[in-house]
């Protein structure tokens, strides 16, 4: 997984492997909810966060055709910003959605993270699988 961005007043990492099971999405929300209630995040922008991770998760699953592969988190902390990095090994490359439309149903998750959070990149190797960044800065 990539390294922190140097230059921020960089805390700490803490990662997550879980089962790429849909039972196991309620553990990566309560530990990113239990990470950004370190940082100084409204109660709000916490649900953003949970809501964006969950997505992600379930993504994750659909990717690797929801056989259980793992799923890995990266959550890096800033005094500014909070960095989550989600990595699937799954096989199946995600669609494209454009911009501020969500017209396929499976687009739907990538819209609602684009929308929650205030940057997402995104790659995908067919030998590695995805992986999904996603930055939510304090007071955005």
């Amino acid at each position: 997984m990539p390294e922190p961005a140097t230059g921020d007043k960089y805390f700490g990492t803490v990662d997550l492997r879980i089962p790429g099971k849909p039972e196991w999405v309620a553990v990566a929300r309560l530990t990113i909810a239990a990470i950004a209630n370190r940082l100084p995040f409204t109660v709000e922008e916490i649900e953003d966060l949970k809501l964006a991770i969950a997505e992600a998760c379930t993504n994750a699953i659909q990717a690797g055709g929801g056989n259980g592969e793992p799923i890995d988190i990266r959550c890096e902390t800033a005094a500014d910003h909070l960095r989550i990095v989600v990595r699937d090994r799954g096989t199946k490359k995600p669609e494209p959605v454009p911009a501020g439309k969500a017209t396929p149903v499976e687009g739907l998750g990538v819209f609602l993270i684009q929308a929650l959070m205030d940057g997402v990149e995104h790659s995908f190797d067919a030998a590695r699988g995805s992986e999904l960044i996603m930055t939510k800065r304090v007071g955005s």
